[in-house]
């Protein structure tokens, strides 16, 4: 029986959504049949980055299987409690002089990325910023108007990013405002937004959502993230097609993680299935060296030998590009 009948069914307002999400591990381990012992569940770890996990993300799980590979991305784990040496609160050296303004990250040349919230509709166990300093980089509106005045004032900048947390968390009035606020920049050509939410909760793409992510003057960019063709199902497609009707561009980056994308079968389908639903495959990230995850690392020897594999798979169009950030660079480093 699949989780789908196991779940009494939620409201499709997304907001509703979001409030009745699994907050802790024990409910969605009850939800799937399993027992935290089955999945070496720490409520230590969940303590240090709370579980969150929307009911619509769970309902594509295998009941009863502990190594369900959507699981694992949001089960906190004993795992997370080690120590280890060159994993940090800072992987990708965002705090090390990146933050230009409050809520404002400039590392590359050209773009920048706006933090519009913190909160995010589900906890990846992998993020890269699960220990940023989200109350000091949270706009309100008068602030944004002065964060704003950076891009204004350099105009080499010709594309903006929306990030958070994840910027579709917030409502489609204040994502409205600010897209109208950056469209009035003159130099900026192109909106970028990088958010999980269509994926794990693709109620949240409405009729209204487009029209806030959109603007005549800009060209829009939406980087969804997926890591394992489970994720794709029919109301992903569905939200991918809206999106798609939009004319939103529609781009999907991953991250390499063991126990659940380290396998070039695994990969392969995940492009298939994504260029399905209409995504183009772009990136497929080595692990950030974030404190917490890394039970997640897959090696770069590794990660090279499955990449070749995968290329030798598939057409080149649907190979997505294998890079690791690294603090300082000028770019996402090509492996």
């Amino acid at each position: 029986m699949s989780a789908e009948g196991l779940l009494t069914p939620v409201s499709r307002d997304w907001q509703d959504q979001l409030r009745e999400s699994f907050s802790n591990g024990q409910a969605l381990l009850d939800f799937l049949g399993l027992a935290p012992a089955d999945v070496n569940m720490s409520a230590a770890a969940a303590r240090d980055f709370a579980v969150k996990v929307p009911h619509s993300f769970a309902r594509r799980m295998l009941p009863g299987d502990p190594r369900d590979p959507l699981l694992l991305q949001v089960l906190a784990r004993a795992d997370e409690l080690e120590v280890t040496a060159g994993y940090s609160a800072d992987p990708v050296g965002e705090r090390a002089g990146a933050i230009a303004r409050p809520g404002l990250i400039h590392k590359y040349r050209g773009r920048v990325l706006l933090v519009v919230t913190g909160g995010c509709a589900v906890h990846c166990r992998y993020c890269f910023r699960r220990h940023f300093p989200y109350t000091q980089n949270v706009n309100g509106r008068a602030r944004w108007r002065d964060t704003l005045d950076y891009v204004r004032e350099d105009d080499s900048i010709d594309e903006v990013i929306l990030s958070g947390g994840d910027p579709l968390v917030a409502t489609d009035a204040h994502l409205a405002e600010l897209v109208a606020a950056i469209a009035g920049i003159p130099h900026v050509r192109r909106l970028r937004v990088h958010s999980r939410v269509p994926v794990v909760l693709p109620d949240r793409v409405t009729p209204a959502l487009t029209r806030a992510l959109t603007h005549p003057r800009l060209q829009s960019i939406l980087v969804i993230h997926a890591n394992h063709a489970n994720e794709i199902d029919a109301g992903v497609a569905q939200a991918m097609a809206a999106l798609r009707a939009a004319n939103i561009t529609l781009l999907n980056q991953s991250v390499l993680l063991r126990g659940v994308n380290d396998n070039a079968a695994a990969l392969a389908d995940l492009s298939e299935a994504l260029f399905t639903a209409g995504v183009l495959p772009y990136y497929l990230h080595l692990l950030d060296p974030v404190a917490g995850a890394a039970h997640f690392d897959v090696p770069a020897s590794r990660a090279r030998a499955l990449h070749r594999e995968l290329a030798a798979r598939l057409p080149g169009y649907l190979v997505p590009k294998l890079v690791r950030e690294e603090a300082g660079a000028a770019g996402k480093t090509l492996l």
